[in-house]
């Protein structure tokens, strides 16, 4: 599908990574572009000067809905609530209003896989777009990991063969006619309470990965977990399944130490060798990816050399160094209670956990539950602190640390060797960072430092 933009009025609202993309893509399909947002130009700086100079018109401060009526099309960034007044009130003036991997898809070329749920869909990401890459296919990755879905589109590459693009919920609410050849649904649990009133409101935003699909395409969803099994009833999609459990008919298994899947009756196995892809959570999301290159159209005998080459997603669950024989994790990617459960579950005992940010809502107690036996000590940061801190009282020593810099500080000095320094948050990082990547970059920093003034660093 592509949409001819030429002189529509297009706005743009939020200028982030995401927002930046969709104004830039919109610039070369010819529409005329105004860019909302609600910090000031001094605030947005160089970024505001520039599309300035290049011609986007800028509203800049509190939203005016004069402006946001009078236009074409609006495009809004994921971070943006569509709930707010001001797109409510373009949307009642008949006004189209998109997300930006919506925009994006109308000139996609190749075939999209699309990747959400709660947990796991970064590393399913990563991986499905290793296996094609790997296979010898022309691959963009992108989506909320990393690269803006418009920029399959900006770098000009009509070779793409596929397009791999993990989706939020918060880009799902946007969509209108993305489709997916193949989509799956990693899990759901609880997540962005901040955001959705309830929990099925947040479940009702992934299921929207399936609803543009045809009986040509494929929906995968996680066996052992009923709200994504439910996602796929009534919905033209066939219906693909993974997990642990019995062999069926279309799906993937784990079955005497390999992953066996099933296509339509033909059994192909392959094994799982590959460090960056321990624990029963990582065979999951290994069996996931095997399913949506394949069906998507990777050849059988493409894919071993993908699951062996897979480099590990930076962030989650990811080795930082040893200090002093403790072992540093940095697992900053891990944003909500559910994520750090799988990390703590990845290690058996002598686990200092650094935890804490900016919370979405969700109790702590599972995580503790998992803790018992496995955490000798807590350090605590951000504004979530003394929530965290109330959870653990009475299991293990809990020290409320403030940031990362002196977490990380009080754990070298109380772990021992042997030990494992993790860092698992279970929030988010905006309190204290612009986002995961900036916190688990400074928490790799502090190992090397602590590597650097011990004279003992190793890479065992």
């Amino acid at each position: 599908m592509s949409e001819n933009l030429s002189k529509k009025r297009a706005l743009v609202v939020g200028l982030a990574k995401s927002g930046l993309a969709a104004v830039r893509l919109l610039q070369q399909k010819g529409a005329i572009v105004t860019a909302a947002d609600r910090r000031s130009a001094e605030e947005l700086g160089e970024t505001g000067e520039k599309l300035a100079a290049e011609g986007v018109t800028l509203a800049l401060g509190p939203h005016d809905e004069a402006v946001f009526r009078n236009q074409d099309l609006l495009v809004v960034s994921p971070g943006v609530p569509l709930a707010i007044p001001a797109i409510q009130a373009a949307k009642n003036a008949g006004v189209r209003v998109v997300g930006e991997v919506e925009l994006a898809s109308w000139f996609l070329p190749g075939t999209l896989i699309g990747i959400t749920g709660t947990n796991g869909k970064s590393t399913v990401t990563a991986l499905t777009g290793c296996l094609c890459q790997t296979a010898g296919y022309q691959t963009f990755s992108g989506g909320n990991l990393g690269r803006p879905l418009s920029e399959a589109v900006l770098e000009g590459a009509p070779t793409w063969d596929f397009v791999v693009c993990e989706l939020s919920s918060f880009q799902l609410e946007g969509i209108d006619t993305l489709r997916p050849k193949a989509a799956c649904v990693t899990n759901v649990t609880p997540d962005h309470i901040d955001r959705y009133p309830n929990h099925e409101a947040y479940a009702a935003a992934k299921k929207r990965i399936f609803r543009n699909q045809t009986a040509q395409d494929f929906g995968v969803v996680n066996a052992r977990d009923p709200a994504t099994l439910k996602m796929v009833e009534g919905e033209k999609c066939r219906a693909i399944t993974f997990g642990f459990g019995e062999r069926v008919k279309n799906g993937a298994r784990w079955s005497n130490g390999q992953m066996v899947v099933d296509l339509d009756g033909r059994e192909e196995r392959y094994r799982i060798a590959n460090r960056a892809l321990r624990g029963d959570h990582n065979l999951e999301n290994a069996m996931v990816s095997v399913l949506l290159a394949r069906l998507a159209g990777v050849p059988s005998e493409k894919i071993q050399a993908g699951l062996d080459a897979y480099p590990g997603l930076a962030h989650r669950i990811e080795y930082a160094g040893t200090v002093g024989g403790v072992e540093y994790i940095n697992d900053s990617k891990a944003t909500n209670v559910d994520s750090s459960i799988v990390a703590l579950k990845a290690f058996e005992k002598g686990v200092w956990l650094i935890a804490g940010g900016r919370g979405k809502g969700a109790p702590y107690e599972p995580m503790v539950e998992v803790s018992k036996g496995r955490v000798k000590g807590v350090l605590t940061i951000g504004e979530d602190a003394p929530k965290i801190a109330e959870a653990y009282r009475g299991v293990c020593e809990v020290i409320d640390a403030g940031d990362l810099t002196s977490a990380i500080a009080l754990a070298s000095r109380r772990a021992a060797a042997g030990d494992t320094v993790l860092l698992s948050p279970a929030c988010a990082s905006y309190d204290q960072f612009n986002n995961f990547e900036e916190r688990g970059a400074r928490f790799k920093e502090l190992v090397k430092e602590l590597e650097r003034n011990s004279g003992a660093g190793s890479k065992a």
